[in-house]
Parts: structure tokens; C-alpha cells; sequence
């Protein structure tokens, strides 16, 4: 039997999502910014605008699993961009950005535009806009989920 991934379909999206991660991590290197990677930007910003939030909140708000965030938000404290304050009341916890991240903000937010502007410049380019394979891609899985189609093709 050969080896299934040698020749995949997935593999390429996987791969090509990365190498975009990767090109805008280089230009947070590029002015100075250490200890950021770009799946840390959207909480940032969010916190940024929101002020403390539970680390539910910010799951909710940012349409994660709470496991996600969870691991998130400890390497966001780990890089010293966020700290543990107390909560609404003594159950509960929020995380608010630190000093450091809080200067940070203004640069990822227009990092962000600067990345949206860049997408749609690549929509431009090419036959298909990403986003439209986005919406069609969450369409068809309307009908029927990834998951129950993955277990079909096991059975």
C-alpha cells in the first residue's frame, strides 16, 4: 500500500496557510517585534479594544474552542503580552494585556488592514477569490459536515 501522504489535497492548503503565517511573522522580526506570532494578533487586538476579558469571553468573541484559547493565552503570558487580573467576582479570572502588548496594538491593527488589503489584492489576481472559496467551501459543509464526511470515506 502507498503512502496517502505522498499525494494530498489537504496537505496544500495546510501548507500554503503556514508559509502565509510565517511571511507575516517576518515582518514583525523585520521592526524589532519579538515574541509575537500571528495567531496571538487577533486576541491582542480584541483585548486591546475589549479590556479584560475571561479567557471564555475571549473563546466566544473570537469563535474558538476554549482549549484553543486557553493554550493561547498561556504562550501570550509566557511572552510576557498578558497577565491574570481578578474578575467580576473571586471564581473568576480575566486577562488583560500587558504595557508591552498594549504598545504593540497600534502595529497589529495595522498590520491586520495591511493583510486584509493584501488579500484582496490576491483576490484580484487570481480566477477565484479566496473569500468565495471560503463561503462556498462553508456552504457545502452546511450540508453536510467535514467530520461526517471524512467518517464516510472510513467506513
Amino acid at each position: 500500500m502507498t503512502d496517502p501522504t505522498k499525494h494530498s489535497r489537504w496537505r496544500p492548503l495546510r501548507l500554503l496557510l503556514a508559509a502565509m503565517d510565517e511571511e507575516i511573522g517576518r515582518l514583525y522580526t523585520e521592526r524589532g517585534i519579538e515574541g509575537v506570532r500571528p495567531r496571538y494578533v487577533m486576541p491582542m487586538i480584541r483585548l486591546g479594544h475589549s479590556g479584560p476579558m475571561t479567557i471564555r469571553e475571549l473563546a466566544e468573541d473570537l469563535d474558538v474552542t476554549h482549549s484553543a484559547m486557553s493554550q493561547t493565552v498561556a504562550a501570550l503570558r509566557r511572552e510576557g503580552l498578558v497577565t491574570s487580573v481578578p474578575g467580576a467576582d473571586a471564581r473568576t479570572k480575566s486577562v488583560e494585556l500587558t504595557e508591552r502588548a498594549k504598545e504593540l496594538v497600534p502595529f497589529l491593527e495595522a498590520e491586520w488592514r495591511a493583510t486584509e488589503r493584501a488579500v484582496a489584492e490576491l483576490e484580484e489576481e487570481i480566477p477565484y477569490a479566496l473569500s468565495q472559496v471560503v463561503r462556498d467551501l462553508e456552504a457545502a459543509l452546511a450540508k453536510k459536515s467535514f467530520h461526517d464526511r471524512i467518517a464516510e470515506h472510513l467506513e
